[in-house]
């Protein structure tokens, strides 16, 4: 662990150590990759203006969001099947992220249950992120156990209608349900680690892992196909649907996945807590305009009346702290968090954000601020 100093380090550690079906799923985007590429661009091209003897001894990076007080400006963002990453993932994720006093989003399509993982990080700061199912009263229930554990902040993904084009999930042969083909078992088989440390030990257990939070009638191990309709995503969710929910949901309600103005003002309309500027990683529209590009004019129209937060892109401290001068309160993380579990479990996310706490702590202090609000950006063109 004491080798890996940054995100290219944890990334190429993950790489060597996880099934490349499994690594390309977490770290690729989708058709072409340009918004991948758009992404980094976007960040790279924007400098910080650095003021010198400003005289500050300590670096204040702490922050509040919905009214919970994190250590450092960022969340764990819900990624689908974390637990695949490391045996027993998403506990391990969240007991990372409560150490390192920080917010973690458990996914609707996680293999641990939230009443499992609440169990297993009962101090963890745990959010939720719900895809809205075709069966509604279904959908219902599973927020009726959320609310249950404790969760008070729901974070509604609605940039995924459908399946974005991701192609080199065919050709490796990854797909939900996972499919054992000649191929997809040489690549198991040349990853021993992750087949004895993660698959085995799964199957030592309860057996073949599986959706944790769908209902138990519909329930399916990842290896076998689920047809029930009830389950599969909504595709024709829209503002009304928002609006009823959040009449049923009484806690903090953020909607995942704005590009525009205008939807950022739908989502202050409908009495949304917050909302997470997004262009998700990269991996649903290849055309969509990176985050660093939209962020600032969603800030300056609804900032003052929702939290706004930001994601896709981050490999660095200091790309935190661009998009907190941008415009956002926090910043979630999607792939790094996951990158340092694969590396070694819990123990490899604290050490990512470690890593990542001294990055925006040394930025900091190289720019002669104290925190982020007093940093000054030069723009591109």
């Amino acid at each position: 662990m004491r080798q890996l100093r940054n995100a290219v380090d944890f990334r190429e550690a993950a790489q060597r150590r996880l099934p490349r079906m499994l690594f390309e799923y977490i770290d690729r985007g989708t058709e072409d990759e340009f918004a991948l590429s758009a992404l980094r661009q976007s960040l790279d091209a924007i400098q910080f203006m650095p003021y010198v003897l400003t005289g500050h001894a300590v670096r204040d990076i702490s922050t509040s969001v919905f009214g919970q007080e994190a250590d450092m400006p960022i969340v764990v963002a819900p990624t689908a099947l974390a637990g695949l990453v490391s045996h027993n993932g998403e506990i391990k994720m969240a007991r990372a992220a409560a150490k390192a006093g920080i917010p973690v989003c458990i996914s609707t399509q996680s293999i641990t249950t939230i009443e499992e993982i609440r169990a297993g990080a009962p101090s963890a700061m745990l959010w939720f992120q719900l895809y809205v199912w075709k069966d509604r009263s279904l959908t219902k229930r599973l927020l009726e156990r959320v609310a249950a554990t404790g969760v008070t902040t729901l974070v509604v993904t609605v940039d995924t209608p459908v399946v974005p084009n991701r192609e080199y999930n065919l050709r490796n042969g990854f797909s939900m349900p996972m499919k054992f083909t000649p191929r997809t078992i040489t690549d198991v088989a040349s990853h021993p680690r992750w087949l004895l440390g993660v698959l085995l030990r799964y199957l030592m257990g309860a057996g073949m892992p599986v959706y944790g939070h769908y209902p138990e009638a519909f329930r399916s191990a990842i290896t076998r196909p689920s047809t029930a309709e009830a389950v599969k995503l909504e595709d024709r969710l829209n503002w009304e649907d928002l609006r009823q929910l959040r009449k049923t949901w009484k806690g903090q309600l953020v909607i995942k996945g704005i590009f525009s103005v205008g939807d950022a003002r739908k989502c202050v309309e409908i009495g949304a807590d917050g909302l997470v500027v997004s262009s998700h990683g990269g991996r649903n529209i290849d055309s969509a305009p990176p985050t660093a590009q939209i962020l600032p004019d969603i800030a300056d129209a609804v900032g003052d009346q929702i939290e706004v937060l930001a994601d896709s892109g981050v490999r660095r401290g200091s790309d935190v702290l661009k998009y907190l001068s941008l415009g956002a309160r926090s910043v979630m993380l999607g792939r790094l968090p996951l990158w340092g579990l694969a590396c070694g479990g819990e123990e490899g996310a604290d050490a990512l954000f470690r890593v990542l706490r001294n990055e925006i702590d040394v930025t900091l202090a190289l720019l002669g601020a104290r925190t982020a609000n007093d940093i000054q950006l030069r723009l591109p063109g």
